[in-house]
């Protein structure tokens, strides 16, 4: 019994300690307050899209969250969308991702603006 205490201490104490750092994000993903209405309908900066199919939405600790888990919360995120225009992944951003300032909010701001995908920042020109 105290073996096993024991080992969900040293399994539990990692975990709890590991500080929020930034994701690595795709150079077409997008900075917008998320809103998931009753999936697969969300908004998307106050504008109404869809989900695609295959959509994945991974929380703060980078694990994968329902849909039904955020209903009603609005989330800043980073999201790619698919050729037809559907959400295709979604990032809620942590602490320190939020703290990076300088993110596209459209597309046309990313086509603009240059990214460094080794520091994961954006420079506008």
């Amino acid at each position: 019994m105290l073996r096993c205490a024991l080992l969900i201490a040293a399994l539990a104490s990692p975990f709890a300690a590991t500080p929020q750092v930034a994701r690595p994000f795709p150079a077409d993903a997008l900075r917008a307050e998320l809103q998931v209405l009753a999936a697969p309908d969300v908004l998307i900066a106050g504008k109404p899209a869809r989900l695609s199919p295959g959509a994945r939405i991974r929380g703060e600790n980078n694990l994968l969250a329902m849909p039904g888990e955020l209903v009603g919360k609005r989330l800043l995120v980073h999201y790619t969308r698919e050729a037809d225009g559907f959400v295709k992944d979604i990032w809620v951003l942590n602490a320190a991702e939020r703290a990076i300032k300088v993110w596209p909010n459209t597309p046309e701001q990313a086509a603009r603006w240059q990214f460094d995908m080794a520091t994961q920042t954006w420079s506008k020109p």
